[in-house]
């Protein structure tokens, strides 16, 4: 059983410095290993604008928050980006819960502590994540094994996405490690064991994400929107919907992939022929069953044309 001292605080400097390295990394070769997270912050990361530095990153992180959504066939993982986030707050982010309402954190209140400390093992690395006390070792009474898988790998993907901030090059950014610990000695959160990678992709993410705007965004002639995605043919429907949930603008936006994982996509949605006011921007998976299976996955996000 590893034992280490406790970190209340997340060593910054430590991401910046460890960035050369990360570069270097390999596959896993653990049999167990699961697949390295690609959803990472859409803003620009806190380091150096030049390729390959590692320069110690000065001011607040970009962080994406992943929380739990529903979809057609289960609960999956949405990615929430966050801007100038505070060095000690992307666990407070999950603790706090999302801006989305239509998100929602599984984490209970009050079992880890906030702070959390990055450490580098065999130039791969590992989180370190304090629990508030020993009851938080067990599932809780009420939660299911999934619910309780889906909340450790809240914690996982958001805090690979803060590592992989640290990287200049994309390519860079690998899966790190979290381990749970209880007064420094490595012990289970909810029933998991310590020492969690990020699952799979498509075993976790829903198969759409829309990252940009965010949920109540203001927006005037032109809404950029972006996303991940894993849909039929690499198609992504989207529509505009107005406060009473008439479609008022459709199209549909071409994803980078679509088979193995979640690629990135965009679109340009021209708003300047609608009347000022709410409306809702609408991301979709491309559904060629028609509807069988529970039909497409979703995200959409409130806005205001000014």
């Amino acid at each position: 059983m590893r034992t280490r001292p406790r970190r209340p605080h997340l060593l910054v400097a430590a991401l910046a410095a460890t960035a050369s390295l990360l570069a270097a990394c390999g596959d896993d070769s653990e049999p167990d290993a699961e697949e390295t997270p690609s959803l990472t912050p859409s803003t620009s990361p806190v380091a150096s604008d030049t390729p390959g530095a590692s320069d110690e990153p000065e001011g607040d992180l970009s962080v994406v928050a992943y929380y739990v959504g529903d979809t057609p066939r289960s609960s999956a993982l949405y990615g929430e980006p966050h801007d100038r986030v505070g060095s000690d707050d992307p666990l407070r982010l999950l603790l706090d819960g999302p801006l989305d309402p239509d998100y929602r954190t599984l984490m209970p209140t009050g079992s880890i502590e906030p702070d959390f400390s990055f450490d580098g093992i065999d130039a791969d690395g590992t989180f370190g994540v304090e629990l508030t006390d020993a009851s938080w070792t067990e599932r809780p009474a009420g939660m299911s094994r999934r619910e309780a898988r889906l909340a450790v790998q809240q914690i996982v993907w958001t805090l690979n996405s803060v590592r992989g901030a640290a990287a200049a090059d994309p390519s860079a950014r690998t899966g790190a490690r979290v381990d749970f610990f209880l007064d420094g000695e490595e012990v289970s959160y909810l029933g998991v064991p310590s020492g969690v990678r990020a699952a799979a992709e498509l075993d976790v993410l829903a198969s759409v994400n829309v990252t940009a705007p965010a949920d109540g965004a203001e927006v005037d002639d032109t809404l950029t929107a972006t996303g991940m995605a894993s849909s039929f043919e690499a198609t992504v429907p989207w529509e505009v919907q107005d406060a009473a949930g008439s479609v008022v603008l459709e199209g549909f936006a071409t994803a980078e992939g679509w088979i193995e994982r979640l690629y990135p996509w965009s679109a340009e949605v021209d708003v300047s022929s609608l009347p000022a006011g709410n409306y809702t921007f609408v991301a979709r998976t491309d559904d060629p069953s028609g509807g069988e299976g529970g039909g497409p996955t979703e995200d959409t996000k409130r806005i205001s044309v000014r």
